[in-house]
């Protein structure tokens, strides 16, 4: 018969009865780590996704450069001198 954490825990209690005010000030204390390493992932997330944002413009910027350079580089056919065989 397999048990989840919670009735195993349960069991626990039953069998071993904590001092409710001290297994409330670990639970507080639980909560308390997690919301904070909640706020610090959801900080990281901002300074990642503003990062995502800023190279994302930078691409677009050396796009559009290249495009302009690869366009300027290449004469017209009206610009093109016949090789001189002809």
């Amino acid at each position: 018969m397999n048990f989840t954490n919670a009735q195993l825990l349960f069991w626990s209690i039953m069998q071993n009865p904590p001092n409710f005010e001290q297994y409330l000030a670990e639970l507080e204390m639980k909560i308390a780590f997690q919301e904070k390493t909640i706020e610090e992932l959801n900080q990281a997330l901002i300074q990642q996704q503003f990062s995502i944002d800023k190279m994302q413009v930078q691409l677009r910027y050396l796009v559009n450069k290249l495009k302009d350079i690869q366009t300027s580089n290449i004469a017209s056919a009206a610009e093109e001198t016949p090789p001189p065989h002809y």
